[in-house]
């Protein structure tokens, strides 16, 4: 059999075969390919470039750009050398790599006890060299694909089972973004499961917050309440009593252990008279802690938020970390956020899959209370990979040293020292101190000392700090800290902390009534693996079930699937990235704070806009935070009427959701028969809501993948009536050094750095989403109640923090750093130019065998749509029943035979798939999908012709995996040999294709014993015999 056709569909030989042999190094110096551009772009320059062109029927690049690009947005000489000047030339990737080592070392990495939610951890050997570092966990995509992302799939679903254990409730999801997000999600929730009644206009509903909370908690949860008419009422933890016998109160917010380290007795006296007041609880907790407390679930907690971080995630300034959110499986529907649970594939064999996607909340659209879309996959993965690796008992005993060496720091300043006095009598890992007048005039007298010994910790006022301990804190270091305290006191007395390890035997600070007391983390899988070697190979089993950029090309259409570098990758394991506290002083980040200054100013150079915000640490939430600063705007100038939003059909489900989330009223707009925004509707709406118009979401190019020529018309419409525009900035990839947001008339748009500048999708996260404003919406960018993030003149005007850290996820803003310091202004000139060839490139191949939908003269831009719909016959008979209907899931599942992840399936328009091959694929590797392709549409036509039926055909049975193929029986009306495609490739799926509805009516999202998968297995066994 021939796998891999070389001709066309008419039986001539084709070009794009024979442009194979041309890897020889002949045509272009070898100091041109030393370069990083040429190391990043795929197609090799000259001869393959040259070759492409003439395919799709052009000598010059720029004759196709010219083509694609309308004139009239194209960015002119005068904006190319400034742009040019900004960005600079690219530098070897040793160059940059040096420069941002000097940069960084600007950074002074102190002992971090500020605490606060984030925690110095250790992060294991094993898991950083075999997971954080490995691309076969950094590169996948979110696994829509169930079948080729069964082994990220089951990692997750480790983390659900440890994060539920350890919080004791029944079901968690699959991470969020961060503590203070998860907590907002937590409110919005509870509003959902609330039996209470809020009419419109009448009074407000209530959200209670204890004071005690993380500021940082708070001031997210404020900011994600206004828009939506939530009031929210910090109160003191003595006060809650009353503020929950209030009426229109839904839900309450506390932290265990506060802010300040105390772990609150009365939490069971809490849920008592929240119950009674059918008041739903929200507790954000510490995992680390919940291995010696009682945890929220025991108490009947409705919902339990917090952070995974130190479980083995560094710090890295703010983030990325993977947050939580637990409740009971009764809520699941309501829970935001994805879950992964367990179901059966075609052999009825146990398979994993996202449980309820039809329950995400950005298919809801308008009708969502959440706009998440991705989460923080890689670090949930390092977080539970963590807990398998110490195991429960490992853990904990964690945990009890972090409190024990608490203890010995509480005793020798309280009682040895006797120079403060502690607050919180009962405590996990946090002291807050009392200084006492006659030893210390105030905590000016002990700050700057900790600081000269290396020493962070946390001031609270003139009178109060707090020292948290961690697990990398030693008896060493607390033998640092009581010299600080003893120089400041003037004092000559020695103390060590060895001496005191027998005395903290003789006092508890934890009674047996608030100590854990239940078991946790029972499943086979976290008291297996407790050796590197068996770690190791555990994680290598799950790595080969997963197919990443490591093994094939992800055409993933908006998703930009490109390469990310190694050298881009090296400095986000750095100590002077990943080991900064997000609220360490000012004068100690001046590294990140000159890496953060570089990346705001390229970015709103690239973007054409005057101000950059870095907080917003996924799309979503830069579509969000965008929104809320158009509506500051419109509040700012009087006009808080304005609550309409304008979004196209073909919109992406997050730019509705986030519209709800700010508030706003969603106008849907209808697109033409060419895939463009529908102008003559467009403009009938703008004028018919003029005096509420707030904005316009697009996304440019289209969403169709087309560059439509009325853009900058339809943004002077949205202005003449008074509102701003709102770019989604997922394609940005087409628009670089070509045209830019506000060249094109945009007020805002979000950058997806895990698209455009070569983070890596982690299998489903992390992200960063910031926006570039222009000098209208620069005054509302968000701030933060820590750090100050904004300029001075502004706090005022600035709208509160939507994520927990000030730049959110910020140690992972070296790789667009790196990125584009390697490529500089040629480098991404090169980049899109090459991406929107690609595409083209692959539309041409594949257009005499699928059609394509929605280009412009006859091109893409650096995506373009199959359409799959036509594969179908109905019954002339009975037109309600189908002779045969082949769909995108079918070629997506046979893709994988071919070591392929299928395109954007079914979005923006149902049935289709959306390819985006980006600039990093190779020639041979882009053909090598147009011939699965091609061979694909074959399989199709032997069922058109009635060869075969569609469930006799591969395409209904893919994806078909090794067992299957070597199994004695083989019953299948093709042959293993067409099956298999190539019995040496490089990947093979390890589970049949999933069964979606079992998953949905079976819900089990977590970890499953021997006996439970057993039992799933013959109840199987027994329905195939009856059947």
């Amino acid at each position: 059999m021939k796998l891999f056709s070389s001709s066309s569909k008419h039986g001539q030989q084709s070009i794009f075969s024979s442009l194979l042999p041309y890897a020889s190094l002949s045509s272009v110096s070898v100091a041109r390919l030393s370069t990083y551009v040429d190391r990043h772009i795929g197609p090799r320059l000259n001869h393959e470039e040259s070759a492409m062109l003439s395919a799709v029927g052009y000598e010059s690049m720029s004759g196709l750009l010219d083509d694609t690009i309308p004139s009239h947005i194209r960015l002119q000489n005068d904006e190319l050398t400034e742009l040019q000047h900004i960005l600079g030339s690219g530098k070897e990737e040793h160059e940059a790599l040096a420069e941002l080592q000097e940069k960084m070392g600007g950074n002074v990495v102190n002992k971090s006890y500020i605490g606060m939610g984030y925690y110095d951890t250790i992060t294991p050997s094993p898991v950083l060299r075999n997971m954080l570092e490995n691309p076969s966990w950094y590169t996948p995509y979110t696994p829509y694909q169930a079948e080729i992302s069964q082994g990220r799939l089951e990692m997750l679903l480790n983390f659900q089972t440890m994060v539920k254990d350890i919080v004791g409730k029944e079901v968690c999801n699959a991470s969020l973004l961060d503590e203070s997000t998860a907590c907002a999600e937590a409110m919005t929730m509870a509003l959902t499961m609330s039996g209470k009644k809020f009419k419109s206009g009448g009074e407000s509903p209530v959200f209670v917050v204890s004071k005690q909370c993380h500021p940082q908690n708070i001031a997210v949860v404020q900011q994600r309440a206004e828009p939506l008419n939530i009031c929210v009422r910090v109160v003191d933890d003595s006060e809650m009593p009353t503020a929950l016998s209030e009426n229109n109160v839904f839900g309450v917010l506390v932290q265990y252990p506060n802010t300040y380290g105390c772990v609150e007795q009365n939490l069971q006296e809490l849920v008592s008279v929240a119950q009674k007041n059918d008041v739903h609880t929200v507790v954000s907790t510490d995992l680390l802690a919940c291995t010696l407390l009682k945890p929220p679930g025991e108490y009947g907690v409705d919902i339990v938020v917090g952070s995974a971080q130190r479980f083995g995630v560094p710090l890295g300034f703010g983030g990325p970390h993977a947050a939580f959110l637990a409740c009971d499986m009764q809520q699941v529907r309501k829970m935001p956020g994805r879950l992964i649970g367990v179901t059966k594939d075609t052999r009825n064999k146990p398979a994993l899959r996202m449980a309820l996607q039809t329950r995400e909340q950005f298919i809801k659209r308008d009708k969502a209370t959440s706009n998440i879309c991705t989460a923080q996959v890689l670090l949930a993965n390092v977080a539970a990979a963590y807990g398998i690796y110490h195991g429960p008992a490992g853990v904990r005993r964690i945990a009890s040293r972090v409190h024990d060496y608490t203890k010995v720091l509480q005793h020798g300043l309280t009682q040895h020292l006797q120079c403060v006095e502690l607050v919180n009598a009962q405590y996990f890992d946090t002291l807050t101190l009392r200084i006492k007048p006659s030893h210390f005039r105030s905590t000016a007298a002990i700050l700057p000392l900790a600081y000269e010994h290396g020493l962070n910790l946390r001031p609270i006022d003139d009178e109060h700090l707090s020292i948290s301990l961690d697990e990398t804190t030693s008896l060493a270091d607390i033998n640092r800290l009581f010299e600080v305290f003893l120089k400041a006191m003037n004092s000559e007395q020695r103390l060590t902390a060895q001496d005191l390890l027998t005395e903290i035997d003789t006092f508890d600070t934890l009674p047996s009534s608030i100590r854990r007391h239940s078991a946790f983390m029972q499943h086979a899988t976290f008291n297996t693996y407790h050796s590197e070697t068996a770690l190791m190979r555990y994680l290598y089993t799950l790595e080969r079930k997963d197919l990443g950029l490591n093994t094939a090309m992800m055409p993933l259409g908006s998703c930009t699937m490109k390469l990310n570098s190694a050298s881009a990758m090296r400095p986000v394991t750095w100590n002077t990235v990943n080991n900064v506290h997000p609220f360490a002083p000012h004068d100690q980040t001046k590294g990140y704070q000159s890496l953060i200054e570089d990346m705001e100013t390229w970015l709103a150079t690239i973007t054409g806009f005057d101000a950059v915000s870095l907080q917003p640490n996924s799309g979503a939430s830069g579509e969000y935070t965008g929104l809320l600063c158009i509506r500051q705007y419109h509040i700012a100038n009087g006009q808080s009427q304005r609550n309409v939003c304008l979004i196209p059909t073909s919109a992406h489900g997050t730019n509705p959701a986030s519209a709800a989330m700010c508030g706003y009223k969603i106008v849907g707009i209808k697109c033409d028969s060419n895939g463009y925004i529908d102008m003559q509707e467009f403009k009938l709406k703008a004028a018919q809501y003029q005096e509420q118009l707030a904005a316009c979401m697009i996304t440019y190019p289209s969403t169709h993948g087309t560059f439509e020529d009325h853009v900058s018309d339809l943004c002077q419409v949205v202005h003449e009536h008074g509102g701003l525009v709102y770019m989604d900035g997922a394609n940005l990839q087409a628009q670089l050094t070509k045209t830019s947001p506000g060249k094109i008339g945009a007020d805002v748009c979000h950058l997806n750095l895990h698209k455009t500048f070569c983070i890596p999708h982690g299998g489903g996260g992390p992200g960063l989403g910031p926006i570039g404003v222009n000098g209208k919406l620069k005054p509302f960018l968000p701030k933060h109640p820590v750090v100050r993030c904004v300029p001075a003149d502004f706090e005022q005007s600035s709208i509160g923090p939507i994520a927990a850290a000030p730049w959110s996820s910020a140690s992972i803003l070296v790789i667009p750093w790196m990125y584009i310091r390697m490529m500089g202004y040629d480098g991404l000139e090169r980049a899109t130019s090459m991406s929107i060839l690609a595409a083209n490139y692959m539309a041409k191949r594949l257009e005499n065998h699928y059609p394509i939908m929605y280009r412009r003269q006859g091109l893409c831009a650096h995506e373009f749509i199959i359409d799959c719909r036509e594969f179908q016959k109905k019954d002339p008979q009975n037109p309600k029943q189908y002779v045969y209907k082949i769909g995108a899931e079918d070629i997506a599942k046979r893709l994988m035979d071919y070591t392929f992840h299928a395109p954007t399936m079914s979005w923006p328009v149902a049935n289709t798939l959306m390819v985006e091959p980006t600039e990093s694929e190779p020639l041979s590797e882009l053909d090598r999908f147009c011939d699965a392709m091609i061979e694909i549409r074959k399989e199709i036509q032997s069922v058109e012709d009635n060869e075969l039926s569609v469930s006799e055909s591969p395409l209904r049975n893919a994806p078909h995996t090794m067992d299957m193929l070597v199994a004695t029986e083989w019953n299948q009306k093709y042959s293993r040999e067409q099956a298999a495609v190539d019995p040496y490739k490089s990947y093979w799926p390890t589970v049949g294709r999933v069964n979606n509805e079992y998953g949905d009516t079976h819900k089990i999202c977590s970890c499953l014993s021997v006996e439970e998968l057993m039992k799933m297995q013959e109840m199987e066994n027994e329905q195939a015999k009856i059947l």
